[in-house]
């Protein structure tokens, strides 16, 4: 048996991993328990926008979105390379909603909290701007509002890396399966890939199992004090609608929103359903009702219609929502509940959140965590940057500009995803290359030797897929043969690595 740490974080999604990275910080000592890869479920099905929730607003609540805007640009300061700005583009439907609706949430919006680095919102002639240009004229006015995009799977790993840097072990591929409780603490057992099991011992628990939150809750022995509803939100990915970074947000004739998202250069990002998830049903897919939903909300307002046909990919991912009563799961809150059994040694439970306040709930959850362990420690994330983080002082645009004298074997489009990925650990990742040759051979989809090297030996890379879809999307940009050529491939570097 491994000696007792302070914490044991069931659960490497976003908040697991942003709890763990906090809880160290705070001088805790921590182990992460993942049964699968870091960010693997709803973490990296997200629809990858740091956002305020403007059609939270109808729902009255106006704490959560002044919570959300607020982050907003915390992230954007803390994660430059994975967060950037994203101006929406909000058709108005007469049919929808009246125009000064729309304007006053945008006024709400703009000042519920402090903007640093968005510009406002802003009325558009569509009929006259660039913008109303992919649309098919039905709306003749609009709205230009501004939010955020994250890499969603690699906030996941940031977040887990600095916990890593900080002390914290971080066990993929590893599942909790029990625990029982004494005076001291917890008597936790694991789990690995392979079969074997292990008893770990922690003096608190905190469950941030996601979806899996009631199970891991009955590994515990200790009653649910709350419960969720699993929503499943689903997302198609079809060839580039329209030029241009601008982004879409639709109103749609059920009342809900439907955002239209350049993705990845090539493509165009359409999402997502609301809709009740049976876990009996297994892992979440994107149904052909879903993907006909999102195909006719884009079609009634697109010059360019979208068919079932003209889809590339698709992926879902479930939000455990903490269960208010909401009738409509797009009305149930996406605030998130913590629940701390005190009884005896803590064991605090996460239902409900959202990617955009995860820093928030991970220090809320910490700082109850420490009180209840007797252990000082104040809040510290909101003023460090996460790896890659730190430009030295440079914006994003300079970076890059100066990165490319260095490396000026790189095309322009490689160094930006380059860049979107490691940020100011690029010189970590390339090291004194001085020609493509050096960093070796070409994977697939752009992915070299040294990258996956990298992505195995400091970012729990495990399994193809791990590269492909989550630390990367490049799996997206290659064929099935290529991607079965990494597979091949695979093995030998992650050996070597």
């Amino acid at each position: 048996m491994r000696e007792m740490v302070d914490l044991l974080v069931i659960g490497g999604g976003v908040n697991g991993a942003g709890i763990a990275r906090d809880a160290a910080g705070r001088g805790l000592s921590v182990t992460l328990v993942e049964r699968g890869d870091l960010g693997g479920a709803t973490s990296s099905n997200s629809s990858k926008l740091v956002h305020g929730g403007l059609r939270y607003l109808e729902h009255r609540e106006f704490r959560l979105v002044r919570e959300a805007l607020a982050e907003r640009e915390v992230l954007l300061r803390l994660a430059p390379h994975i967060v950037w700005p994203m101006r929406f583009v909000l058709p108005h439907v007469p049919e929808m909603r009246a125009r000064w609706m729309l304007r006053a949430g945008l006024f709400l919006y703009d000042h519920l909290a402090k903007r640093v680095t968005l510009p406002g919102s802003e009325a558009l002639d569509l009929r006259r701007h660039p913008w109303g240009a992919p649309l098919n004229g039905h709306a003749t006015h609009g709205f230009a509002y501004s939010d955020a995009w994250v890499e969603d799977s690699r906030l996941v790993v940031l977040n887990a890396r600095d916990a890593a840097a900080r002390g914290a072990e971080i066990r993929v591929r590893t599942t909790f399966t029990g625990a029982r409780r004494d005076a001291e603490g917890w008597t936790v057992t694991v789990e690995a890939e392979d079969g074997r099991t292990e008893t770990l011992r922690a003096r608190a628990i905190a469950n941030a199992a996601g979806p899996w939150v009631m199970q891991a809750l009955d590994g515990t022995g200790v009653q649910a004090p709350d419960r969720i509803r699993l929503v499943r939100g689903s997302h198609i990915v079809v060839p580039a609608l329209y030029a241009g970074n601008q982004a879409y947000i639709l109103q749609n004739d059920d009342r809900r929103v439907v955002f239209v998202i350049p993705y990845q250069g090539r493509f165009t990002l359409i999402g997502t359903t609301d809709v009740p998830h049976d876990p009996a049903s297994g892992p979440p897919r994107c149904t052909p009702e879903e993907a006909a939903y999102l195909c006719a909300a884009v079609s009634r307002q697109f010059r360019k219609p979208v068919t079932p046909e003209d889809i590339v990919w698709t992926y879902s991912g479930v939000r455990p929502l903490h269960d208010d009563g909401a009738e409509n799961p797009s009305a149930v809150t996406r605030d998130y509940v913590l629940k701390l059994d005190r009884s005896a040694a803590p064991l605090l439970s996460i239902f409900g959140g959202k990617i955009t306040t995860f820093r928030r709930l991970a220090e809320d959850a910490t700082t109850q965590l420490c009180d209840a362990l007797g252990r000082p420690g104040g809040a510290w994330t909101a003023g460090s940057t996460l790896p890659g983080g730190d430009l030295g002082g440079r914006t994003p645009e300079a970076f890059l500009k100066e990165a490319a004298r260095r490396y000026p074997f790189l095309q322009d489009a490689t160094l930006q995803r380059l860049f979107h990925c490691y940020g100011g650990e690029l010189d970590r990742v390339l090291g004194e290359a001085r020609d493509a040759a050096e960093l070796g051979h070409d994977l697939g989809g752009g992915i070299t030797e040294r990258e996956l090297s990298w992505m195995v030996q400091q970012e729990w890379v495990r399994r193809p897929e791990d590269a492909l879809w989550r630390r990367t999307k490049r799996g997206l940009h290659m064929t099935e043969d290529e991607r079965q050529a990494f597979a091949h491939a695979f093995s030998g570097v992650a050996q070597a690595a």
